[in-house]
C-alpha cells in the first residue's frame, strides 16, 4: 500500500467517484436497505442528547440518523462533495470539510469534547497508512471523560486487525470491547469485520 490517502487517489483517478458514491447510498436507501446499523449501536451507547463526532462522515448517513434521534452531532470528512451531500440531506448537524490527520475542532471553534467518536464505513482503511496513529490520537484527544472511540472496518483492505490494535495502543487507546458486526456479535479470530470500542489507556 502506498503512503497516500486512498480516497483522494480514487478521486484523482476518477473525478466522478464521489458522485457515484453519493448515488450508491441514495439508491440503497430508496431500495429499503438497512443503512442504520452503526447508528443504532452508537445510539444505544449514550444518553439522549449526547455529543457525537462522526469521523469520516461521508454523506452523513450515520450522523444524520443520530441527530434525528436527538444527539448533538458534528461530522468531518475530507471530501467536499460528500460534505455538501450531508448538508443537503441531513440539515441540523455541523458538517465540516477536514482531514482527520489534522483534526482540531477546538481550533475550529468547537471546544466541547464528545461522548463518543464513531469512525464507520471503512474510513481507517482509506487514510494514508503513515497517518493512522496520528488520526487515532486526535480522535482520542476529542473525547470527554468516560467516552469511547468506535471504529469499524473489514478485512481485505490492507489493514490487518492486529496492526490496527497496535496503532490504537500507540495512540493511547485500549480495546474495551471487540465485536465482529455492528449488531453486537462477538469478535472471533476468523472474523471478516471488526468493530472496536476503544477507551483511553
Amino acid at each position: 500500500m502506498t503512503e497516500e490517502n486512498l480516497w483522494l487517489r480514487q478521486i484523482a483517478e476518477n473525478p466522478g467517484h464521489s458522485q457515484w458514491y453519493i448515488k450508491r447510498f441514495r439508491d440503497l436507501a430508496a431500495a429499503g436497505a438497512d443503512l442504520a446499523g452503526e447508528a443504532r449501536m452508537i445510539d444505544a451507547m449514550v444518553p439522549r442528547g449526547a455529543r457525537i463526532l462522526d469521523a469520516g462522515c461521508g454523506t452523513g448517513r450515520v450522523g444524520g440518523i443520530l441527530a434525528a434521534a436527538g444527539h448533538d452531532v458534528v461530522g468531518v470528512d475530507l471530501d467536499p462533495d460528500l460534505i455538501a451531500a450531508a448538508q443537503a440531506e441531513h440539515p441540523g448537524p455541523r458538517w465540516l470539510v477536514g482531514d482527520l490527520a489534522e483534526l482540531d475542532l477546538p481550533g475550529a471553534g468547537i471546544p466541547d469534547g464528545f461522548d463518543v467518536v464513531v469512525c464507520a464505513g471503512n474510513v481507517m482503511t482509506f487514510v494514508a497508512p503513515a497517518t493512522r496513529v496520528e488520526i487515532l490520537r486526535r480522535l482520542a484527544g476529542h473525547l470527554r471523560a468516560d467516552a469511547r472511540v468506535v471504529v469499524g472496518f473489514g478485512t481485505g483492505r490492507g489493514y490487518a486487525f492486529d496492526d490496527f490494535l497496535a496503532d490504537a495502543a500507540a495512540a493511547g487507546l485500549r480495546p474495551e470491547l471487540l465485536l465482529s458486526t455492528w449488531d453486537l456479535r462477538p469478535f472471533t479470530p476468523d472474523a471478516e469485520f471488526l468493530v472496536a470500542l476503544l477507551v483511553p489507556a
